[in-house]
């Protein structure tokens, strides 16, 4: 059975969440200081152990999930043995966490109650695009899990080619719950297009060299996270963690 899960107001909420993909350092540090230069409180899903690890943990205004990747066990390409290692591996890091979003959203029963087992109370694997003319909703199920869906996520954005949902009023007069789902790579290419990524991607653990592939452009990844960012605080909405819809 699934349940209407609403204890929480959250009209006037923006969720920002991050899913880090194994970026470089200062790829992530990147996205920590336009955070950190307007005091915005975000969710960020962890995908391995490294030195910026320290200074997300450290910030008061961020939540640190999970973001395992089974795809390696999906193509029969990994000897990590089972898809629990994965996320053990991961809570081994988090302990905890109480949040978790897969790499690529998958996602299944068996694994929910996994995720369940190890203490995690949100799940956030559901896409549900604005344009989809569904209102998003957390909602309990069979185990207790939250699920949270996210109305935008930037790579499915770019791979639709939806450059008119850069229109902010679409975001700001939905009637659900908005939660956003970034990736620190794209931030700081602002990324506008798939294929600004893939000619980056052969440079994705050289900051440097990123850097050169960056879109100087209005529009783009970066651009949208700022102007949201600043539009969101003009329009007097707060900016959320996910573990609050939990209270």
């Amino acid at each position: 059975m699934i349940y209407q899960y609403a204890n929480f107001n959250y009209k006037k909420s923006i969720f920002l969440t991050f899913d880090i993909d194994w970026a470089h350092d200062d790829v992530i540090k990147d996205t920590i200081e336009i955070l950190n230069a307007e005091n915005i409180k975000a969710t960020f899903f962890i995908t391995h152990d490294c030195e910026v690890l320290n200074e997300l943990r450290s910030n008061k205004n961020f939540e640190l999930g999970i973001h395992p990747n089974f795809n390696p066990l999906l193509n029969a390409e990994s000897d990590l043995g089972s898809f629990t290692q994965v996320i053990d591996y991961l809570m081994q890091l988090m302990p905890d966490a109480k949040s978790v979003r897969s790499h690529s959203l998958v996602q299944s029963s068996r694994i929910l109650d996994y995720f369940a087992s190890c203490g995690l109370r949100i799940d956030a694997n559901l896409y549900i695009p604005v344009n989809s003319d569904i209102i998003c909703r957390p909602f309990s199920i069979w185990n207790n899990i939250l699920r949270v869906p996210h109305f935008w996520e930037d790579d499915l954005h770019l791979l639709g080619n939806n450059t008119e949902n850069y229109d902010l009023s679409i975001f700001f007069n939905y009637e659900g719950l908005k939660v956003f789902d970034f990736h620190p790579i794209h931030v700081y290419l602002n990324t506008e297009s798939i294929d600004r990524y893939e000619n980056a991607k052969p440079h994705y653990h050289n900051a440097g060299e990123l850097l050169k592939f960056r879109n100087h452009g209005a529009d783009g990844t970066r651009q949208f996270l700022l102007d949201l960012i600043r539009e969101s605080k003009s329009r007097g909405f707060t900016f959320k963690l996910l573990e609050e819809l939990l209270t």
